[in-house]
């Protein structure tokens, strides 16, 4: 019966991850995206000790592994599409795209149709151990709902924000299923001379999340792809 618990101790954590997803999204579908932000940031945490779970519990299994991408989609993909959606709906709309209001706003569920491939191949790829190639869908459900949490105000009285929204859209699928090494915050050891890149990151998001606040949060993540562009060739994929 121990062992029977013990198994499935962290498939029950993913679930919890899911369930966050799906609450997530109710909140977007309502405009309330300081709760969608939340429950996608709780949904992080448990994405986060499920894995540590399996590992220290020595339970790792193949349909962990299905499932905690499942889960995934609904957290990182959905939710934060969902958010924009609902966004997609009140922002300004120029004369000649008001009539496409009520259908403009589907534009952002492409997102999370890249999140699924991006989740979809990283379960198939043996290079990304200890770094990634692509941008991690958890780093784009933070960026988008800190985005829109931080920023709401600015974004409803910008004259240009749908272009500008609709862009971000199309560069965060890009992001999520490009080629770029993106680093990994895990460390095999101290040293600066190996882990300058991971210092100088978090290092320089103290100041940014003291300035900006929640919308720090999106500019941490834009920091980051930047710096592993900078890095990417340098960066040997495992």
């Amino acid at each position: 019966m121990a062992n029977i618990i013990t198994r499935n101790i962290p498939n029950a954590i993913t679930c919890c991850n899911l369930i966050s997803g799906c609450i997530a999204t109710v909140y977007a579908f309502g405009a309330n995206y300081q709760g969608a932000l939340s429950f996608i940031i709780l949904g992080a945490l448990f994405d986060f000790f499920d894995g540590m779970t399996a590992r220290i519990l020595h339970v790792q299994s193949p349909i962990g592994k299905e499932l905690d991408s499942l889960a995934d989609v609904i957290t990182f993909g959905v939710a934060p599409s969902t958010m924009v959606f609902t966004l997609l709906h009140v922002v300004d709309y120029p004369p000649f795209l008001e009539s496409f209001r009520h259908i403009i706003p589907y534009f952002a569920f492409l997102m999370a149709a890249f999140s699924a491939l991006r989740l979809a191949k990283f379960n198939i790829d043996e290079r990304q151990h200890s770094s990634f190639i692509g941008l991690p869908t958890p780093a784009n459900a933070l960026f988008w709902g800190s985005l829109i949490v931080g920023a709401e105000q600015w974004i409803l009285i910008m004259n240009h924000s749908l272009p500008l929204l609709l862009l971000l859209v199309c560069v965060s699928c890009w992001l999520l299923v490009s080629s770029i090494h993106m680093f990994a915050l895990k460390f095999k050891q101290w040293g600066w001379h190996t882990n300058q890149v991971k210092y100088i990151f978090v290092l320089t998001c103290i100041p940014m999340l003291a300035i900006f606040g929640v919308a720090g949060i999106a500019i941490i993540i834009a920091w980051y792809i930047i710096l592993s562009a900078i890095t990417s060739s340098q960066t040997p994929v495992e």
